[in-house]
């Protein structure tokens, strides 16, 4: 049962299915298959599961030539890695050269926990999403990667898949959900404020909207799982509902969903907003839990936000009629 394995199982699994049945599929390591889980890839496909050592810029330079010979490459690493270390080669080799290549950085954000410091990316997002012509998806549960895939391999041209690498809290059900790959999924209906939630602050955002629900306030949860390009209709649909917006996400607020939404609202429905995630500040090795304590992003930092912009939402809706 998918409930039952981590995301990088998932992963592997998936793309050893689809390498059976696809030739063309090829998978590029960088030292850290068996952190990923596609260790098991080399065994089984020996000359397209390929490991290029400690050498990232080369793990893409190697995927945007794969891909210009018409092979689908996936390449992998951790997220710091798999995004501002290969920026240029990602940029110039991968995009700009218009290449069909995938690549899955795993444990953004706070998710790293004891990786290091420096491995935990809260601006692989803002890095991506500047680049024209990226796609940048992040699966919330096992569901939702596992559904996503086929549509992930016809897609044809760069994606950025962030993976959350262990088992997140399970948000979908296998046999019910129906993935759209450019479609916000709405989790929750409501009436009175929009929590917007990616990878693994949509647990947190449905937890919130559990305790407004106490207080008798009617919050819409809607899952944005990708992230470029943003769903403009699904955002301005849920903002025109509720009036109001709150963003929630294990990145750095400059740069990442909070702004990607702010850019569609500000122009076609400007609402009161407030953000959850990194404010303009690097994490800390530690724990998620404490970690979401110390950066203010747990359910109830998302619950005082949301009563702050309905607030602010009233006080607009006075203000208009004095």
């Amino acid at each position: 049962m998918l409930v039952e394995k981590e995301m990088r199982q998932v992963l592997a699994s998936e793309l050893s299915k689809y390498m059976e049945i696809d030739e063309s599929i090829v998978v590029v390591d960088a030292d850290l298959a068996r952190a990923n889980g596609t260790l098991g890839l080399r065994e089984k496909f020996p000359d397209r599961a390929l490991d290029v050592g400690v050498a990232e810029c080369n793990m893409a330079s190697v995927a945007a030539g794969l891909a210009s010979y018409g092979f689908k490459p996936f390449i992998t690493s951790f997220c710091p890695f798999a995004t501002r270390r290969i920026c240029d080669q990602i940029t110039i080799s991968i995009v700009y050269a218009k290449q069909n290549v995938k690549i899955v950085g795993t444990d953004p954000g706070l998710s790293a926990e004891f990786n290091g410091g420096t491995h935990m990316s809260v601006e692989d997002i803002g890095v991506l999403r500047s680049i024209p012509g990226m796609v940048i998806f992040e699966p919330v549960d096992q569901v939702q990667l596992y559904k996503a895939f086929p549509q992930i391999l016809e897609y044809e041209g760069p994606m950025y898949i962030r993976l959350f690498r262990k088992k997140p809290d399970l948000i979908f059900d296998e046999d019910s959900y129906e993935f759209d790959l450019f479609k916000v999924d709405t989790l929750v209906e409501g009436t009175d404020v929009t929590l917007f939630a990616s990878g693994i602050q949509v647990k947190q955002a449905l937890d919130a909207a559990e305790m407004l629900k106490k207080d008798g306030i009617s919050a819409e949860v809607i899952n944005v799982h990708t992230i470029k390009p943003i769903d403009k209709s699904g955002i301005i649909e849920s903002a025109r509902k509720t009036g109001c917006v709150v963003t929630c996400e294990n990145h750095n607020i400059h740069g990442g969903l909070g702004s990607a939404i702010a850019e569609v609202l500000s122009e076609h429905y400007p609402v009161p907003m407030k953000y959850i995630g990194f404010n303009d500040c690097f994490s800390i090795v530690g724990r998620t839990k404490p970690l979401l304590e110390k950066f203010g992003m747990t359910k109830d930092h998302i619950y005082e936000k949301a009563l702050e912009v309905i607030k602010m939402k009233k006080k607009l809706s006075v203000d208009c009629w004095d």
